[in-house]
């Protein structure tokens, strides 16, 4: 996808005009984990921007796009990916402050690990900016760039009930009653957004849960136990896995997963699949949400397998980001358009939410080609060019 972010950068002083306007294009890239890139010009200062890990597409995306509008703003751009590996990026971001970042761009492995990096961000008067994921437990965060994650977790859940029947797109009643049984994923616990996608889900599940629309057969409905560490594709697919043999090797049929993100949701159907539960929805296969609109799932769900996913659009996060950079490095106000929701348990760090969408098989062109996030070639291929 370097190609696309070569493309950014003719854009990108246009998207510095606007809140939340679009760059071109999404996908991976091909730097090596940890490595270190720098910018072009760099007559603003200096911007480190650290990234979790380069085995998720969406990361790789996000970084790029980063990087590719702060360039063409005028910064040096220290880019640094941690391979899901907390010391790595501790010792990543404590270097970024050692070599003189003006700014620090961060989407947090563990937001509740970068404590003493972000204490010396502000005794050298470098402004924080968190990315997507909240840094928690510190005073020293400036401003949260973000999606409305509870509204994203309350997506996940419409996705599924629209999958079962239970709701129609446009959000009216469908004709199904149930009841259907269904089983429950949660991302991350160090990760707070996977607490802000379970609750969004979970009120949205909840009604049909305790009238008996919705059943958990394996009983598992608390985030503790639902939970996957690190987002790991291998883990939520031992988990259903594990399901499968505890709770439904009876013969109980599945009708439905909720999944917080594509990487789980290839990991659960990949053991729906084994199970002998069908190859596609149309002869059985469970109903499976999911998210980021990894290029993998959206192949998917275009093939019929996956039902769902999230489409957070990164290009505009990307460009908030780099909005908010430059009004900090200006000494200016940063734009929220929340200052109530995102508590970090120290304080109420001001936040940019941006909206996202649902994905479904018939509005792939219209919400994922059209819009030049993923060609036709790519998404009938399942790989980013």
């Amino acid at each position: 996808m370097i190609r696309r972010y070569t493309a950014i950068a003719a854009g990108a002083t246009l998207a510095l005009s606007l809140a939340a306007c679009g760059g071109e294009g999404a996908g991976s890239g091909s730097a090596d984990e940890g490595s270190e890139s720098g910018g072009g010009g760099g007559e603003g200062g200096t911007v480190g921007v650290a990234m979790p890990t380069q085995t998720s597409e969406r990361w790789i995306a996000d970084g790029n796009a980063v990087e590719a509008g702060l360039t063409e703003a005028g910064y040096d751009v220290d880019l640094q990916f941690a391979n899901d590996d907390i010391p790595t990026q501790s010792q990543q971001i404590d270097q970024m402050i050692t070599n003189g970042a003006d700014a620090l761009v961060i989407a947090a492995i563990d937001g509740t690990a970068l404590s003493s990096q972000l204490d010396a961000a502000a005794a050298a008067g470098i402004p924080v900016i968190s990315y997507d994921r909240l840094i928690r437990d510190s005073e020293n965060v400036d401003f949260y760039v973000t999606f409305d994650n509870y509204n994203v977790g309350v997506q996940q859940a419409t996705a599924l009930l629209v999958g079962l029947g239970i709701l129609n797109e446009d959000g009216s009643e469908g004709d199904a009653e149930g009841p259907f049984n269904i089983e429950l994923f949660a991302g991350s616990l160090d990760d707070n957004n996977a607490h802000f996608f379970w609750d969004g889900a979970m009120d949205t599940l909840q009604p049909y849960m305790d009238d008996g629309t919705l059943e958990v057969p394996s009983g598992q409905t608390d985030i503790e136990q639902a939970a996957t560490l690190r987002w790991q594709q291998e883990t939520a697919q031992r988990r259903m896995e594990d399901l499968l043999t505890s709770t439904y090797s009876d013969g109980t049929e599945l009708h439905g997963v909720l999944s917080p993100y594509d990487g789980l949701s290839r990991g659960i159907i990949t053991a729906l699949r084994s199970d002998g539960m069908g190859d596609t929805i149309e002869d059985g296969l469970p109903i499976v949400s999911g998210q980021d609109a990894e290029i993998a799932s959206v192949k998917l769900i275009n093939d019929g397998v996956q039902h769902s996913t999230i489409f957070k659009d990164t290009r505009k996060l990307a460009d908030q980001a780099v909005v908010t950079v430059e009004a900090y490095m200006a000494d200016e106000e940063a734009e929220a358009n929340d200052t109530e929701s995102y508590d970090n348990g120290v304080k109420v760090v001001p936040s940019f939410l941006l909206e996202s969408d649902i994905v479904y098989q018939d509005n792939i062109t219209e919400l994922l080609i059209d819009s030049e996030y993923w060609t036709q070639e790519e998404v009938e291929s399942g790989v980013a060019e």
